[in-house]
């Protein structure tokens, strides 16, 4: 969902869609070097939308940490021998589900002997989103799909009468 300022109610991705002339326009749009620095302003980014969205603090930890790992694997994984490249997050808002698309433009996902990491990333983003799924797209990039529900939890907390 996106918020209309000043009208009290939210958009649907295809409100957006219609509204900028059948271009679909994401509510974070990120392009950044894949450096390590980088990492944290969208993880930033992603804990701002509390303010937007006043989610509970689970699913919000869950949210910062999987997009943390995967825009990890971009830094560590994508583009080895030391080369630079972009770092893409792309997230959409849509009634109860929130949709994040981390995208690097490096060679792919391939088993390698010299890698820095545990290889528990993935996993651990699979634990955490409803759905997740890693492929390449169209233009041959790396992605990381993951969708989470924004939808109050019948163990959330009540206050003000409304359940977050």
């Amino acid at each position: 969902m996106c918020e209309i300022p000043g009208s009290g109610h939210h958009r649907s991705s295809q409100e957006r869609t219609r509204a900028a002339g059948g271009i679909t326009t994401p509510d974070i749009e990120l392009t950044l070097p894949a450096r390590a620095e980088n990492i944290a302003v969208v993880r930033h980014a992603f804990g701002a939308l509390d303010d937007a969205l006043s989610l509970d603090p689970q699913t919000l930890a869950d949210i910062r940490l999987a997009v943390t790992e995967a825009c990890t694997n971009v830094v560590l994984h994508a583009y080895p021998d030391g080369d630079e490249g972009p770092l893409e997050i792309r997230a959409d808002i849509d009634a109860d589900r929130l949709s994040i698309v981390v995208r690097d433009h490096g060679a792919g996902i391939t088993p390698r002997a010299d890698s820095p990491g545990l290889g528990l990333g993935l996993p651990l983003i699979a634990s955490l989103a409803e759905a997740v799924e890693l492929h390449r797209n169209e233009d041959d990039r790396t992605e990381v799909s993951m969708v989470f529900s924004l939808a109050p939890r019948a163990t959330d907390p009540v206050v003000n009468g409304v359940r977050r």
